[in-house]
């Protein structure tokens, strides 16, 4: 985010304020000046396509390779004594939702880009790249366990560290967003020009940045927002631009030879400085003499006052006052500090957003629009998150209130324009001791307390069954039977082999060293393996959620992916199990790997009979040969497995049109009592919706009798539904 072309106009036309500089010369300056240790405030985002930098990335993430590399990047700092701080955005705020939108437009035609890449050579692209789905949820946790100091920030990300940073008195803001020249706060850093064996980089200097163009630090803002930021779009000031290029066409002497952006940005700090010299004090945010309509100068003071500081002139006019929970009605003042509390110290994952605010999102996913086999994650995961909506806002309540409680989803899967949010409405989950509370579930102790939060847990995936298995199993490994189970449970077209891929990976990767996971040699890379190693992940920050909402009966770190999870192991799992090889050889001819994985197998063998699923054997044979990529001269390294092990459902006498988008339906998620209704989702869209005919069509369960919708009507896109009364999950 910032102001685009800002940063590369300061690089070519000012490189006078863009200095090289030595962080532990920065950090002894600091000292002696401040008699106080330096601290470095770090815009996690921003640098998350830095830190990660594992081979493989389509896989779906070398997430202990990863965790290495930040401990060697946190070290580095910690070695010339300079104190880390890391901040990460916790929201999205809704006056820069439709910035949100076109970044996830621009990334899905990427993701387009990569599947086409992988399907034609079967190898990951080299010129495209998309990090790993929820790396921006789990590199908190990560860094957390590495001893760091953690934020999430519950209003725009790059404010609380432009404010942390300047009321704290730190060394500097480590970063890559232009907005941090434009705050008048610290040094701004770049940590796309960091060395990190040096720990040199290049510092964006304001000050001369001014003195270049002619403003004082307090106009920066106003020309932020007439170049176009995130508040105020470039469309809305683009008139503006026009005649400030007019006018600076007319009396400019320079050349007209350089970027086009170069001469914008020269053009507009031309036009602001007309409307008021840097040695005139400056009243007002908007100058008088801009003449601007009053909508277009209620935008741009917005836009100024989300740079304003605590404590900067003008400040005082900000309007900070908190907003009340979308929700406070249906939780205590406890349970909404907690959430806060939680969120904040990026240990709340999920909760604050629906507790407080209502609304979640999901950013992209490495999912393939054409594969209509697989489900998209947000589908996929769409009933559990229903349930801990239902956990978190429904929990205690003695009967449904008048005004239904509806979260609005902001999730990118195939097909969804993000015109609007899809409208979920959260599904009760019936729990023993009498319904008790969400306030009972996470602030009392107890025996009984744990096991109720286990059982909550539970629940949320439809795995009470497997209540028997805590302490009798690695805590990791019952997270990832419950995740492995749901997701078998929710998409149909996942067969043996694909099990036993997520099986064997779960169990074999305890054993393996992060050397030995980096050393894993894959002959090609198969597209349905990367959605289906993405899908895995995004179960994972499902795990957490779940896990939050229930008042954290499992530790936080055994739903880790570097615990749990390798992109590489599991396709080369993968692999394996579609190329038939004997149990044995897949599970490392280790005899103790072996038998766990059977016991899980049954387990999960178990559930799907009780569900009514019938799991079949479905390998997906090798093509005989793949395309080179261009420049590979050798395919040998090739033969003998498919690039697209997915291969094309219609090739195999599917019918054409039965794939759940090419059918126009959506692939309802498989919960109890799947009912008909209608409706219709963003931008005139209809939100698709399947009608099983039989059981063999969708998992149930079979341990319940069918129960008819007895529950209240509510509104959905303009159309009313029953909303369904859920069987209670049997006893643990």
């Amino acid at each position: 985010m910032g102001v685009k072309g800002l940063q590369s106009f300061m690089e070519r036309c000012c490189p006078e304020a863009c200095v090289t500089v030595n962080l532990r010369e920065m950090a002894r300056q600091h000292v002696a000046k401040n008699h106080q240790g330096p601290t470095l405030v770090v815009d996690g985002m921003s640098c998350l396509s830095h830190w990660y930098s594992c081979k493989d990335w389509v896989c779906g993430g070398q997430w202990r390779e990863y965790v290495d590399i930040l401990k060697r990047w946190v070290e580095a700092f910690t070695s010339a004594d300079i104190r880390l701080v890391f901040f990460f955005d916790g929201v999205v705020e809704e006056q820069k939702r439709q910035e949100w939108v076109k970044r996830r437009h621009r990334v899905n035609r990427d993701v387009s880009k990569i599947f086409s890449h992988i399907k034609e050579y079967g190898e990951q692209p080299d010129r495209l790249s998309c990090l790993p789905s929820s790396l921006a949820t789990f590199t908190p946790y990560a860094l957390r366990s590495l001893g760091q100091e953690v934020f999430c920030s519950v209003r725009e990300a790059d404010y609380e560290i432009a404010s942390y940073a300047y009321q704290h008195d730190s060394m500097g803001i480590l970063g890559q967003d232009s907005d941090f020249i434009i705050y008048d706060s610290v040094p701004y850093l770049s940590v796309a020009k960091l060395r990190i064996n040096s720990l040199t980089t290049i510092m964006y200097d304001r000050q001369r940045l001014c003195r270049n163009i002619g403003l004082a630090v307090t106009q920066l803002p106003l020309l932020a927002c007439l170049l176009g930021n995130d508040v105020v779009s470039e469309e809305h000031m683009q008139h503006i631009r026009n005649n400030a290029m007019t006018i600076y066409r007319r009396t400019s002497s320079a050349p007209s030879s350089g970027a086009p952006r170069d001469h914008v940005v020269q053009a507009v700090a031309q036009f602001v400085n007309s409307l008021c010299s840097p040695e005139d004090e400056q009243n007002e945010l908007v100058p008088q003499s801009l003449n601007a309509p009053t909508p277009l100068k209620e935008l741009l003071i917005k836009g100024i006052c989300s740079y304003l500081l605590p404590g900067q002139k003008g400040f005082e006019i900000v309007d900070i006052s908190a907003l009340p929970s979308a929700f406070e009605k249906l939780v205590s003042p406890e349970i909404l500090k907690v959430c806060r509390e939680k969120h904040v110290a990026a240990d709340g994952f999920m909760v604050y957003s629906v507790v407080c605010a209502g609304v979640t999102e999901c950013s992209n996913s490495l999912e393939d629009e054409e594969d209509t086999e697989l489900l998209p994650q947000a589908l996929v995961y769409k009933y559990c998150r229903q349930r801990i909506y239902g956990l978190l806002l429904l929990l205690g309540q003695e009967s449904p209130s008048v005004d239904y409680p509806v979260i609005k989803e902001w999730f990118v899967y195939p097909g969804n324009l993000l015109k609007e949010a899809d409208i979920v409405h959260p599904v009760p989950v019936h729990l023993p001791y009498g319904e008790p509370s969400l306030d009972f579930l996470w602030l009392s102790t107890g025996p009984e307390v744990s096991a109720l939060r286990l059982t909550a847990f539970l629940s949320i995936f439809d795995c009470l069954e497997f209540s028997d298995l805590y302490g009798a199993i690695e805590d990791s490994l019952l997270a990832a039977l419950c995740l492995i189970t749901y997701i078998v449970l929710q998409v149909q077209t996942l067969s043996h082999e694909d099990v036993d891929a997520y099986l064997s990976q779960a169990v074999c990767m305890r054993l393996k060293s992060p050397l030995e996971l980096q050393q894993i040699e894959l002959p090609l890379f198969s597209s349905r393996a990367v959605q289906l190693g993405s899908l895995y992940v995004r179960g994972l920050s499902h795990l957490v959620g779940a896990n939050n909402a229930s008042g954290c009966p499992l530790p936080s770190a055994a739903l880790m992916p570097w615990h749990n999870f390798d992109g590489q192991l599991f396709h080369s799992k993968y692999l394996l199990a579609h190329s038939g090889v004997e149990k044995t050889e897949l599970l490392d001819s280790d005899l103790s790997c072996l038998s766990q994985f059977l016991q899980l197998k049954e387990k999960l063998l178990e559930m799907c009979r009780k569900r009514g699923r019938i799991l079949q054997s479905k390998p997906r044979a090798p093509q005989k040969s793949v395309k080179p990529a261009p420049g590979v001269r050798n395919k040998s390294a090739y033969s003998g497995f498919s690039q697209n092990v997915g291969g094309d459902w219609r090739g195999r006498g599917a019918k054409a049109g039965h794939g759940w988008r090419e059918r126009g339906e959506e692939r309802r998620p498989w919960g109890r009592g799947g009912h008909r209704g209608g409706g219709h989702r963003g931008g005139g869209q209809p939100f698709h919706r399947f009608h099983p005919s039989s059981y063999e069509e969708r998992p149930v369960d079979m341990s319940q009798p069918p129960k008819h919708f007895s529950g209240r009507s509510y509104p959905e896109r303009g159309r009313y539904q029953r909303a369904p009364t859920w069987p209670h999950p049997p006893a643990p």
